[in-house]
């Protein structure tokens, strides 16, 4: 199992890349000329964003891609879902059908509690609190070349 898959990965890239551009619309071109994602799998990425509501997307000369919301109320876990669908550590093998040992299950209790953590931690994980977390570290490695 992956926690992220390529397709979360690559949308949060472009969403952290959008979000730098400070307000400007920017093309799918430069989208992939940038972040080095196939234009047909970026596309339908960008599409998946624009119908959930977290990009907007403008046709025509000028046209683009700019964010619906500020980055601090777009969140790993919601990502997660437009593109992974719910994120659960624990299913049953009996899937659909009624566990017999649902009730008394010791390893699926503590699975329950560990995916119950799991998903309070990515859901506190934002486009801007990863933003600011990037730009600290710029400012630490320029700091540590000037002094070093």
């Amino acid at each position: 199992m992956k926690l992220i898959t390529r397709n979360t990965d690559y949308a949060l890239r472009a969403i952290c890349f959008v979000v730098n551009q400070e307000g400007r619309v920017v093309t799918a071109g430069e989208l992939v000329k940038k972040l080095r994602i196939p234009r047909p799998f970026l596309r339908k990425i960008l599409q998946s964003l624009n119908r959930e509501g977290i990009l907007v997307s403008t046709k025509g000369s000028g046209g683009g891609f700019y964010l619906a919301k500020p980055a601090k109320e777009i969140d790993l876990l919601e990502l997660i879902g437009i593109f992974q669908g719910h994120l659960t550590l624990n299913e049953c093998l009996f899937k659909k059908l009624a566990c017999p040992n649902v009730k008394t299950c010791k390893l699926k209790k503590r699975i329950d509690k560990i995916e119950t953590m799991v998903l309070r931690e990515l859901a506190k994980i934002n486009v801007a609190s990863l933003l600011s977390e990037e730009r600290l570290n710029v400012k630490k490695k320029d700091h540590q070349d000037r002094s070093g």
